[in-house]
């Protein structure tokens, strides 16, 4: 398969610059996957189309402010970090712009002396991994000195960094949300498991693997980042029940599809257990796990939209945009929602 299959055009006001109000009034497309059939309503709509005895399976990452910038200590000069992933206590492994004035042996300062790091290794790929150095908590200087880091297209300055984290968000470690669960809130989670609906919720943090780009023309040839996930076996327990009584695994985004798919056996059964997934998936996979998927509107060309494309076919997600670009429908990480059932 071809990149360019997976190509539409999107009109650049039609991608959202700030979080809508209420969380839950996001408008919802609802797609039949089998039929390419579509409806249209708003999030909290979303109790009608989960049954008593379904499972509704969230990720409960929380994104940390990733972006750091610092200053080169022989010139100077301005270079933006991305943390991806925490190798060890002080080891991470990042983006950096720009890349070329971060060579091995480069030092860094952060925050006027608060911290500095060094590069100790170029990896293939492009990243790096830097080494920091400091005086306290880690976790309380990147919270001085970090900002939340949103997407490039996003231009609009963040008020209010809760309304980049799920409500449910717990264990922290994304490079990014998992913006399926921003519609969610407290209330719409307590109607949804007060109508019999099983909320389950598992670890995936959302690091390079999720929003990297596909530059390899042929999809399959494209290598995905490894991301680091966890399953508990209450969880498992859950999930695998669900499947065995007949009710549906309902996943609220992409990364609870990968962490699901990842995690189970041939049988269909998830297991209770935490590692790195390169999962990469595309049309012609074959779902174990995931029945439904909740899930935003994703970029052109993205391994995001072969993962939904995935599920409910090329044409159909294709053609569903095309209503949601005429209907003027509101695209990526602060868009509106889809489900697809």
């Amino acid at each position: 398969m071809k990149k360019e299959d997976f190509y539409f055009d999107l009109p650049e006001e039609l991608i959202a610059q700030v979080p809508i109000e209420n969380r839950e009034s996001s408008r919802l497309l609802v797609l039949d996957k089998n039929t390419g059939d579509i409806d249209h309503g708003i999030f909290s709509d979303i109790v009608q189309y989960l049954n008593k005895g379904d499972c509704l399976v969230l990720n409960n990452t929380r994104v940390i402010p990733a972006r750091l910038y610092g200053h080169r200590k022989d010139t100077g000069s301005s270079v933006e970090f991305l943390l991806l992933k925490r190798i060890d206590k002080n080891k991470w492994e990042a983006l950096v712009k720009p890349g070329k004035k971060a060579k091995p042996g480069a030092v860094f300062d952060f925050g006027d002396g608060l911290m500095e790091g060094e590069i100790l290794e170029v990896q293939d790929g492009g990243t790096r991994i830097i080494e920091f150095r400091y005086d306290g908590a880690f976790e309380e200087l990147l919270d001085k000195l970090g900002e939340m880091p949103l997407p490039p297209y996003i231009k609009e300055k963040l008020e209010d960094k809760e309304r980049y984290q799920t409500v449910y968000s717990k264990k922290e470690g994304s490079a990014a949300a998992p913006t399926a669960g921003l519609h969610f809130t407290e209330s719409l989670l307590q109607e949804i498991e007060e109508k019999g609906v099983n909320i389950v919720y598992i670890t995936l943090h959302v690091g390079l693997g999720t929003f990297r780009p596909v530059k390899a023309e042929e999809i399959e040839e494209h290598d995905m980042h490894y991301e680091y996930y966890e399953i508990d076996e209450n969880s498992a327990n859950i999930i695998n029940n669900t499947k065995n009584a007949g009710g549906k695994v309902v996943a609220v985004g992409t990364t609870s599809v990968r962490t699901m798919e990842s995690a189970s056996n041939e049988q269909g059964q998830v297991l209770s257990k935490s590692g790195w997934t390169n999962i990469f998936i595309y049309p012609g996979y074959k779902f174990k796990v995931v029945d439904r998927l909740i899930t935003n509107f994703h970029l052109p060309e993205s391994t995001l939209i072969m993962l939904v494309s995935a599920l409910a076919g090329r044409e159909n997600i294709l053609s569903a945009y095309q209503e949601a670009i005429e209907m003027k429908y509101r695209f990526f990480s602060f868009g509106d929602a889809m489900l697809i059932k």
